[in-house]
Parts: C-alpha cells; structure tokens; sequence
C-alpha cells in the first residue's frame, strides 16, 4: 500500500465524514500508451511490461502533436491506480469527477465498467461504490481514446489537435446518502438565475438539485443563502423537505435584492457567493458554494453591447488553452498566466475557442470582470453522425457553467457547412436545447463566409464571421467595403467578428510588403501580421454594427495536420509565441488601444537587418506624441495612422552600420516612458522571400 494512501486510511478510520469530501486523486497513477496488438498472447505480454508512473494532469500528446506534421500518437492509452478504501466510507456514497479526458473515456473499478463518457473538453462524474471493496487496496483504471470519431465532435484533428490523456484534474467525492446533486452532468447541482435586474433591485431564483441515495424518504433542511462579497449575508430562505429516494428533486428559494451591487466587467467584477447547504438531524451533510455576479447583458443591432444599461466595449481576443511542449496538461499557474497576459493587452471579452475550457479559467473570468464567450468543439467538418454528441457536450457545457456570470453567450458551431440542410437543422436543435437548458443567454453561431445568407446561417441569437482580409483572401483594406455592404444590407443582424488576423513566424521579416499574402507559401512575415491588425483594427474601432470583435490568436497553438510559415504542426497566428516568451509587435498595437497603462513601443525590433536605406518607423504610444531620435538627432514629421495611438515618421534616412531609434513621451502622472531599438543597414537588398531566412545576424532569434 503506498504511503499516501495509507495516512489518508488512518485518518478516516479515526471519524466519519459528516458532509462532503473532495479529495485530489491526481498522484502515483500508472500509465501504458497503445497502439495495443489484438492477439491475446501478445496484449497480456504488453499489459505485464512495465507501466510508467505519472501524476495527473497528463497527455501523452505534448510533444509528438507539436512537432511533426500528422505523425502524432492517436488512439488508446490506460491508466491505473490502486486505492484504499477505508470502511469509514461503507455507508457513504463515492463518486470520481473527472474534469477533462481526451477524448472517450471508459471508467473500470476493479475490471467493472462504470462510466463511459464521449467528448474531450466537458468534465463528467461516475458514482463507485458499488463496486468498492472496502478496507482494502482496488484497482481504478481509465482508457483514454484520442482517434478522431466521426460521432464525436471534433471529428478530426485539422484545426487543433485533441490531446489525449487525463490532462484535467480528478477528484474524490466522498458525499452523505443525502446530497447535493453530483452526477447532473457533472454540474454543481445548483442554478442561479436573474431577472429585471437594475440599480434598484433584481430578482434571483437559486434552483438546487438533491440526490436521496437511501431506500426511504428522508426529512432534510436545504438552507439557501446569498451573501455579499465581505460575506455578510443579504437573505436566507430554509426549507424543510421529505426527500424522496426515487429520481433527484429540484427546490427552488426566490430572492429580491435590493440596490444590488452589480457586476460591471472590469471596471468592477463584484461578485456576492450564494450558499446551498444541506442538513439531516441538525447537521450538515453537504455545502456547495457558486458566485453571483448581478448584471445584465444586452446587444442591440447596429449599437453595440451593453451591460447594465450602459455600452461597453468589447475588445476581444481569442485563446486555445496548449502550451509549448505541455500540451492541454496544465496547472493552474498556465491558466492564470494567460489571463494576466489577457488582462494585460486591455482585452474586455475572450471567445474561449473551440471547445470548452477549464472551470479555474471561467472562474477567475468571473473575479477579472472578462466577459466570455463558451463554445463546443462542432467545428470545421460535418459527418451526419454527430448530431447526439453535440447536444451532449452542449448539455454538459451549459450545466457545467451556468453559474458563472461572465458568460454571456453560447457558441453552437463554428465553419461548419455541408450538407447544408443537415448542419442548419442540427444548429437550429443545438439553438433550442441552449434556450431550453439557459433562455436568459444568447446564442451564437459562426461561419467563414462573407454573406449573411449562407445556408447554415440565422439558426442562433448572433451571427459571427470569421474573415481574414489579405490573409486568407482578397486583401487587407477590403473588410472596408464588406462591413460597409454588410450595414447596409442587414441592419438588424446581431453581428460579430469572430476571427480575423495573419500568421507571424518571428524569423521573417521584411520591409516589403503588399497588400495581400498568399497563405500557402513558405513565408509568413511578423511585418505583415503588424500591418494587418493596424489596419483592420482601425476599421473594427469606427464600426459599432461590429458588436464585437474577436482577434485570432492570443497564443500561438498546434496544428497538427500542416506546415505553417515553415513550421510544422503550428498556427502562429497568435499575438504570443507558443512558449509564451516573446509578445510580437501586433501585441503592443492591441495594448497600446486597448490598456489603460501607459504604453510607448517601437515595432520592427526583430526586423534588424533593413533591406533599405529610406525607411519608416512606426510607434505605439497611448501616452501623447513621443518625442524620436534617430542616431540621438530629433526627427520631425511624425504624423498619425490609423487610430490615435499609432504614430509615423516617412523618409528616414538609415546611415551604415549600427542606428539607434529612441522615443519617449510623458503619461497622465508626468512620468516618463522611454523605449529603444536598434536597426542595422549594409546595403540595399532586393525583394525575395528567399532573403528572410537570410536576415538573422542580428534578430536574436
């Protein structure tokens, strides 16, 4: 008997439990990666192999699906631990929650099949005691299955790549015979809704689901409880209830509250915590606690977003949750990393794409005052085998995220299309099973085409589209004309831009560029992703029928079918490189228009070497018009771009060798901002894609 497991006997021999447990099982797991011979004779002599030990979360896909283009390990793998169950927990009721497995999932306790669960992003919980052996050590093992299914959505691994393992946490869930709902698709068991909510009052409805495991009715007390963010409590409502043991019961507590403090973004995420507390015979048997945040959304056509009452902005970007050689095995630090480098940006809305995130990250959105849109992983292909899947993880993702406030719309479909009929009508149920789960959220679905009236279309409250302007067609200055087409078209469309940037591979630069990039060379210069988001930014900013926009990416990511830019098995169309080391210029332009904090940068750093003599100098500075230096002489001429932060001086003159450019400005507390770089010039150099990879003496890189 391992260790651990032996102190956690000892201590649970000594009292039993009076209310719910939650126990980290993360630890001293074994794991075995297939592929797995089918003859019997050879599968026993791989199972008797050694195991490799590993700690939860883990994907066996963190470097083979990121480094090598379609050569990645799809399939099946298994994982084992053994575990002492202490006869404390006979007469309690255990559950494993486990809160992400790429992709199916099979849960066996002690060779018994308990829990089959299809979907890679949505957590889900299986009840065990049944099959525990009390006081004494069994066998928990979980296969983990990543080969793209055409039932299970994503059905291939084209536009990311589905990690396979138990990459999220699992937890223990030792519960009374009596509790709060636990296997509601893997739900809190509690649902909070709003209604006519203002400065003056609003009205919450606080529904609990309870779980009677006896064999009898049971009188019990649910307690439901709202309590300000010091913790002081706002209103309580008790209830006493003979709890059937046939099915999970609903009771519903109504609240008025009065002058609420509401919930505003960023500018104050205030959040007050209700309380559902269970009690048998005068204790406590269970308690989950879910935060409030008392606010209301609204989106008017061709005005914007509002929250409120009031018009907000919705500065947006977009985030795939991988990380450079850690795959979607992440802890807690990566996610609060991601957000701090959102935050950071000025970034007011994420469009958390394309499949459900982690809960830690909806919850820390919900304190950060982001607002955020969740989606499912229906995305770029339809196989007429999914239709089930998808209202599954549609299901799981609202009832899984219910709670929390800072989301305002669910995402049904993304760049999905034939057959046309198939995919309008499967959109067209993913939006009724939404309304029907949530009818206060909107909906929303999204396409890559330019025309509102694609067939796959208006089957949700938003219509998004995702394009990409010199990028993936026509050129970077026509989103003019199409926005302006689409205002004038379709007025009344609750439209968003949900994608739309350029891939950036650090070691091209170049000076010279067009106004369109064919996506499919070899070539993807950083100078040209900066030229897209200055330029198409400042159109989003003069358009309020842009309700909002969302930039891809904010993070590098895998794409494990294709080479990108010269990269295997990336998409760096991110604002931040894969490893998260390096913020790419395009970063600083978003910051500089979005962040309150003073900003004053200088583009073109990585590109050194310049390939003429004559040149420009762009900068970023929210702080007023800097003040440039080439070689410690002051430029003249600097004149604005697209938006008020953007500042150009034409025609500067290069010497040979080494050139200093400084610039400094002043901000709002008279401080002063002072940012440098250096260029170097040997020589005219002629336009060539071949040259990019020439140009590194001096990037760095």
């Amino acid at each position: 008997m391992k260790l651990t497991t032996c102190i956690l006997a000892c201590l649970c021999s000594l009292s039993a439990l009076n209310a719910r447990e939650i126990l980290p099982f993360n630890n001293q797991w074994q794991f075995k990666k297939g592929p797995f011979p089918t003859e019997a004779m050879n599968m026993a002599k791989v199972w008797n192999s050694p195991w490799t030990e590993v700690n939860l979360p883990h994907t066996w896909n963190n470097i083979d699906m990121q480094q090598k283009v379609n050569s990645f390990y799809q399939g099946a793998a298994y994982y084992r631990k053994n575990f002492f169950f202490p006869n404390a927990w006979k007469d309690k009721r255990l559950f494993l929650r486990f809160e992400g497995v790429g992709s199916c999932a099979e849960v066996y306790v002690n060779g018994k099949l308990v829990m089959t669960h299809k979907g890679g992003y949505s957590a889900f919980a299986c009840e065990i005691q049944n099959e525990i052996k009390f006081n004494e050590e069994n066998e928990i093992m979980v296969k983990a299955d990543n080969a793209s299914r055409a039932d299970v959505i994503p059905v291939n691994h084209t536009l990311f790549g589905v990690y396979g393992g138990i990459y999220r946490p699992v937890n223990l869930i030792v519960a009374e015979k009596c509790h709060i709902a636990i296997t509601d698709h893997a739900s809190s068991g509690i649902y909070i809704t709003q209604k006519d909510v203002s400065k003056k009052s609003a009205q919450i409805k606080v529904k609990v689901k309870l779980d009677n495991g006896s064999l009898h009715t049971q009188p019990v007390v649910l307690e439901n409880t709202i309590y300000d963010h010091k913790g002081n409590m706002v209103s309580r409502d008790r209830k006493e209830i003979n709890l059937s043991a046939q099915g999970i019961q609903s009771y519903t507590s109504n609240f008025t509250v009065k002058k609420p403090h509401l919930w505003n973004g960023r500018k104050d995420p205030y959040l007050y915590k209700v309380t559902a507390t269970l009690y048998q015979n005068g204790e406590k048997i269970d308690e989950i606690v879910q935060p409030l945040g008392i606010r209301k959304f609204e989106i008017i056509a061709g005005k914007g977003f509002f929250l409120n009452g009031e018009r907000y902005p919705m500065y947006g970007v977009t985030r795939h949750q991988d990380w450079w050689e850690l795959g979607s095995a992440l802890t807690n630090k990566h996610h609060d990393y991601d957000l701090e480098t959102i935050m950071d940006i000025g970034a007011t809305t994420v469009r958390f794409a394309h499949y459900q995130q982690s809960d830690y990250i909806y919850s820390k959105c919900d304190s950060l005052g982001l607002i955020i849109w969740a989606e499912i992983p229906f995305v770029n292909r339809v196989t007429g085998e999914e239709w089930a899947n998808a209202h599954m993880q549609l299901r799981e993702l609202i009832r899984q995220s219910f709670n929390h406030p800072s989301i305002y719309v669910w995402g049904l479909h993304n760049e999905v299309y034939q057959p046309h009929a198939y995919t309008a009508q499967l959109t067209q149920s993913l939006h009724d099973l939404a309304k029907t789960e949530d009818p206060d959220r909107y909906t929303a679905s999204v396409n890559g085409y330019g025309h509102a009236e694609h067939p796959v279309n208006m089957n949700a409250d938003i219509q998004g589209m995702n394009r990409y302007f010199g990028w993936y067609e026509k050129k970077i200055k026509d989103i003019d004309g199409w926005i302006e087409g689409l205002e004038e078209k379709y007025p009344d469309q609750k439209f968003m831009l949900t994608e739309y940037g350029a891939e950036a591979n650090l070691n091209h630069q170049t000076e010279f560029l067009g106004e369109s990039l064919n996506w499919t060379k070899d070539y993807y210069p950083e100078t040209f992703q900066t030229k897209t988001h200055e330029y198409q930014w400042g159109v989003i900013a003069k358009h309020p029928y842009i309700i909002a926009s969302y930039l891809w990416n904010m993070f590098d990511f895998a794409c494990p079918m294709s080479v990108r830019g010269k990269i295997p098995a990336r998409n760096t169309k991110g604002l931040v490189t894969f490893d998260r080391k390096i913020k790419k210029d395009a970063y600083y332009w978003y910051k500089a228009n979005w962040s309150e904090e003073p900003v004053l940068y200088i583009t073109q750093r990585r590109n050194k070497d310049r390939e003429t003599r004559k040149t420009s100098i762009t900068i970023y500075a929210n702080c007023g018009t800097p003040t440039v230096t080439l070689n410690g002489k002051p430029l003249t001429g600097i004149r604005q771009g697209y938006t008020p932060v953007h500042f150009i001086i034409d025609n500067v003159v290069l010497k040979e060798g080494e050139n200093i450019i400084a610039a400094t400005c002043t901000d709002k507390t008279g401080g002063q901002l002072h940012d440098e770089i250096k260029w170097y010039y040997s020589g005219e150099k002629n336009r060539s894609a071949d040259s990019f990879e020439n140009k590194k003496t001096h990037s760095g890189l």
